[in-house]
Parts: C-alpha cells; structure tokens; sequence
C-alpha cells in the first residue's frame, strides 16, 4: 500500500524525519558540560577533593556514592547526593585516613575532618 501524501509533503516528512535524527545523535554523542569541565577524575577538578596521608591501592572506586579516580594520594569525584562529612566517611572507610577532604572548593573544618576519619 503507498501513502496518500503528495510528493511534497513526503520530502518534507522525509526532512524532518532525518533532521531529527541528526540532532538526536549529536546529542547523545556532545560531552555533558560537567564533563567537559573536568567535574570529576584525575585532572584535580572534582567537586569533592581528599588528600590521603598514604597513596590509595586503587586508581578508582565507588565511595560516597560516587566514583572516585585516584593518583597517589590525591583524589577527586564529581557531585554527589550526599553531606561532605558522609562522603568522607566513605572515602576514608575505602582509602584509609584523609589528610584534607574539600567539597566544591571549601575545605572541611578541623573538627568534622577529626569526625571522618574516627
């Protein structure tokens, strides 16, 4: 059975059909913009942030509900759901004792880093 549609409107539904297609793809293959930005891994930019007082066994772990990416005894992870005190009670549980622990650029205070790592 062929369609009812003039030609017209057939190259205009085919058109339509393949710019839609062509806009899916490049968003499903465009970078989000926190990735691109480096909000999480090894480059040091991570919203979180510990500096562990021995080098970490793994290069890459789950710890605060988020994936955390090593290099001797820096690491970062991008945003998670959680308090900063909560993810570094997961990182220091994970990755031993953390020297200085920052979220989103703010270092956390001498008493809750002493509550982390008890």
């Amino acid at each position: 059975m062929t369609p009812n549609l003039p030609r017209a409107s057939s190259l205009g539904a085919i058109s339509l059909a393949l710019a839609w297609t062509a806009l899916s793809f490049t968003t499903a293959v465009t970078p989000s913009p926190a990735f691109a930005q480096g909000n999480g891994g090894a480059n040091g930019k991570g919203y979180y942030r510990a500096e562990l007082a021995q080098p970490a066994s793994k290069l890459r772990a789950i710890a605060g509900d988020v994936v955390w990416t090593c290099n001797g005894t820096a690491c970062t992870a991008p945003k998670g759901t959680s308090r900063p005190l909560r993810v570094c009670r997961d990182v220091q549980r994970k990755f031993g004792q953390v020297v200085r622990f920052t979220a989103k650029g703010e270092e956390l205070p001498a008493n809750q880093l002493a509550q982390c790592n008890s």
